[in-house]
């Protein structure tokens, strides 16, 4: 959509009693969604007083994995933004002049049957040459976007069985990709017939294809990411009865320790949409997580800084390249954060 679309739904909407989206802006300006929370002095420094939450485009089914494409090496359009939705079974690429298009479909499911609600592409990265990775729920699949045309299987099973719905991944700086497991993308869920593992896992594919149980003791492992010096893995839990985020110790091996529980959102999770998500981690290893009320910042030491509260069930989110613009998905809205942060990991 472009610009003048959006605002001009976004009025209708307010005459109808129902918007989200505050009313005094311009002709010229986005529509704005919800408020930010500032609960410590040092979020000012990653999120100036005044910020606004924008909103870039709205009417999607469920906006999840935002990566921002800095260049053209992976055959991919450069300066663009692409996300999944998920029920749709799209990618979606947006930019500034252009507004929101599709890029891909179908994106996480190839079947020529219905199914399920879930059945798309989820959490999107690129690799270390620049190619889309995709999480694919319908297709149970970690997939690479070729530059000359058609998709590569990266994994697709352990030990001969089938994944859950791998959810959303993270590559090491070696090649390697880490991705979750759980079961959104299942028809059923965990009571799903197809189901062929008994735990909800986390992955490591090493670059020659070779896959390895990293860990499989968290209920619903959700997004994750690395610290800057890729010596801890952050990893949301996604589990209604245990609403959390862990982090682990990275090895020289890429193996990881046990984890421990960085910040447990049981009690904001009581009051508040959403639950811990996507998460992106700045080169100054704060933390931008979608989580109950909408994008929670941490800081290295745990410490919550503050929310963008965007007043939706919040999905993922991203850095552009130069991290300074904070991409977000939540629910049927794509929105944009202007922020002070750094490069993203």
């Amino acid at each position: 959509m472009h610009r003048r679309r959006i605002v001009l739904v976004s009025i209708m909407l307010a005459g109808a009693g129902g918007s989200l989206f505050a009313a005094d802006h311009g002709p010229d300006l986005l529509p704005t969604v919800g408020s930010i929370e500032r609960l410590d002095p040092r979020l000012d420094a990653l999120v100036p007083p005044g910020t606004a939450i924008e909103v870039l485009a709205m009417g999607f089914a469920w906006a999840e994995g935002p990566v921002w494409v800095p260049d053209e090496r992976g055959g991919l359009p450069a300066g663009s933004l692409l996300f999944s939705d998920i029920p749709h079974n799209r990618v979606h690429r947006w930019n500034a002049k252009d507004g929101v298009s599709v890029f891909l479909e179908p994106a996480g499911f190839t079947g020529p049957a219905a199914y399920g609600k879930e059945r798309g592409s989820n959490g999107l990265t690129l690799d270390r040459e620049g190619r889309l990775i995709s999480c694919e729920h319908g297709d149970r699949r970690v997939s690479r976007l070729e530059r000359d045309g058609g998709k590569v299987t990266l994994a697709d099973r352990f030990e001969g069985k089938r994944f859950n719905s791998p959810n959303d991944a993270a590559v090491h700086s070696s090649g390697a990709i880490y991705f979750t497991d759980p079961p959104y993308g299942l028809p059923k869920q965990m009571d799903d017939p197809r189901r062929e593992l008994e735990w909800c896992g986390v992955y490591r594919v090493a670059p020659a294809g070779d896959v390895t149980l990293l860990a499989k003791t968290m209920t619903r492992p959700n997004g994750l990411a690395f610290s800057p010096d890729e010596k801890l893995l952050y990893v949301a839990q996604s589990d209604p009865q245990a609403p959390l985020w862990k982090v682990f110790r990275v090895g020289p091996d890429g193996m990881l320790d046990e984890g421990r529980t960085f910040f447990d959102a049981a009690a904001l999770a009581a009051n508040r949409k959403g639950m811990p998500d996507g998460l992106r981690v700045d080169r100054a290893g704060n933390l931008f997580a979608t989580g109950p009320g909408g994008v929670l910042v941490f800081a290295p030491d745990g410490t919550h800084l503050g929310t963008l509260l965007t007043g939706q069930a919040t999905a993922n989110c991203t850095f552009d390249s130069t991290g300074t613009t904070l991409y977000i998905t939540a629910d049927s809205l794509l929105c944009r954060v202007q922020i002070t942060g750094a490069v993203a990991n």
